[in-house]
């Protein structure tokens, strides 16, 4: 691996232990919901947070005690950083000069990274004058005008509105698939995640807990949060063949599995009835409706009873059920529906 570390940073309360590795190449995103430590793993890797423990290794060079200047890391900050006096083509321009290259080859050098991220026309103008997507290319251009063995993104859209989000986040895709380094990406949206990444990393707490591909932790959540972020009703229990024994409730599973497992099915999988159902075999359970609100284009329904749950409904089902909080209804699933996989 190109990038071996493990950092930790102890602060009392909070305490950020992982291990991270990248390969050359690949776009690794820390994800994860704010306080997590994302941005803390980000600066310590930068040289910006002390470490109490651990290790950053770039190939066979120990980084570890090097101070930021001297790390061959390029960093696009959240609120981009742009020298607010300088120029955007001085500005892309100040990585090269700081490592000893002439004005002349600096400027040219910085040209050329402003050619390639769409901007050449704007590289008279400072930042003040230039938009949040403009700014924001500007800034990866600064990245990576000092070639950077290491990337770090710290949530490089967020500041963006929706429009410009769109183009720029198509726009940095492409810059990162040409990088020839490491790149680590701190986000909490999991759409940056899954189209710029190759890999996903989810802290929580301080410490990792669920990675591999988009496909493997979207399809097999293994905390509520990674739950939620993907859509998915999750529980933790025992597996019995294809029966699944949560603490109030035993659900029948499409899978068949033995030991602790997680079952996840989406919320557009539940139906729900004023009455008992009868007919198919399904897994059917009174529930109160603790909470309705709007998503997309359907209802989202909150459950509470034996399991909580989110049931989406259109509004013509809310509106011939008369759902409302507070009400009983009978909620189900089908087994098919469902999804068991070792905890």
């Amino acid at each position: 691996m190109m990038l071996d570390s493990r950092l930790v940073v102890d602060r009392g309360a909070f305490r950020l232990d992982i291990a991270l590795s990248v390969a050359p190449g690949e776009v690794v995103a820390l994800l994860g919901p704010n306080g997590a430590g994302k941005t803390t793993a980000l600066r310590a890797l930068a040289g910006l947070q002390p470490m109490d423990e651990g290790h950053i290794r770039l190939g066979t060079d120990d980084l570890t005690a090097l101070p930021p200047e001297r790390r061959p890391i390029g960093v696009v900050f959240q609120d981009y950083l742009l020298f607010p006096h300088l120029s955007a083509l001085d500005n892309v321009a100040f990585g090269p000069r700081r490592h000893g290259v002439r004005r002349q080859e600096a400027r040219a050098t910085a040209l050329d990274w402003l050619t390639r991220v769409g901007l050449a026309d704007q590289a008279a103008k400072r930042p003040r004058q230039l938009s949040g997507g403009q700014a924001q290319r500007v800034a990866l251009a600064r990245a990576l005008a000092v070639h950077p063995r290491l990337l770090l993104l710290d949530e490089p859209l967020a500041a963006l509105d929706a429009r410009t989000r769109l183009d720029t986040r198509a726009e940095l895709q492409r810059h990162l698939t040409a990088h020839p380094g490491a790149t680590v990406l701190v986000t909490h949206d999991p759409l940056d995640a899954l189209v710029l990444a190759d890999r996903l990393v989810i802290v929580e707490d301080g410490r990792v807990v669920q990675e591999g591909d988009a496909a493997t932790v979207t399809a097999r959540p293994r905390t509520d949060y990674v739950a939620r972020l993907v859509g998915l009703n999750l529980y933790r229990g025992r597996a019995h063949g294809h029966r699944v024994t949560l603490n109030n409730l035993t659900l029948s599973v499409d899978d068949q599995q033995d030991g602790e497992v997680f079952v996840a099915f989406r919320p557009s999988a539940v139906a729900l009835y004023a009455e008992k159902p009868t007919g198919s075999p399904r897994n059917i359970w009174a529930a109160t409706i603790a909470g309705i609100q709007r998503h997309g284009d359907n209802l989202r329904i909150e459950l509470a009873g034996p399991i909580a749950a989110a049931a989406d409904v259109t509004p013509a089902a809310a509106a011939q059920l008369d759902l409302a909080p507070g009400r009983t209804v009978w909620a189900a699933v089908k087994a098919t529906e469902t999804h068991a996989y070792p905890a």
